[in-house]
């Protein structure tokens, strides 16, 4: 569904999502590197647990939540992935700080 664009010289990071073993390329926004990596939805809403996935990629509609390195409700837009980042999609809410 969704491919890179080419580039000349950008590196390979290895992370986790949902315990699985994903390539990005360095720089990228985590966003990103989940939507080339086929791992959509990102969350599920915690009233109807309807899927979602990133909207606009630039932080303003909150539809790409989730977990970074234990740390619940991250935008995953607004973060470059690093090597060893452990991923996790959201299913419905995750309690602040926990």
């Amino acid at each position: 569904m969704f491919k890179r664009l080419a580039t000349t010289e950008a590196g390979v990071v290895d992370v986790e999502v949902d315990g699985r073993p994903v390539q990005a390329r360095e720089g990228e926004s985590v966003a990103a590197a989940l939507l080339v990596a086929g791992c959509v939805p990102l969350r599920h809403t915690p009233l109807s647990g309807a899927p979602r996935a990133p909207v606009c990629m630039m932080g303003v509609c909150f539809e790409c939540l989730v977990e970074i390195d234990d740390q619940p409700n991250v935008q995953a837009c607004m973060v470059s992935v690093r090597d060893g980042m452990r991923i996790r999609t959201q299913h419905a809410a995750r309690k602040a700080g926990a």
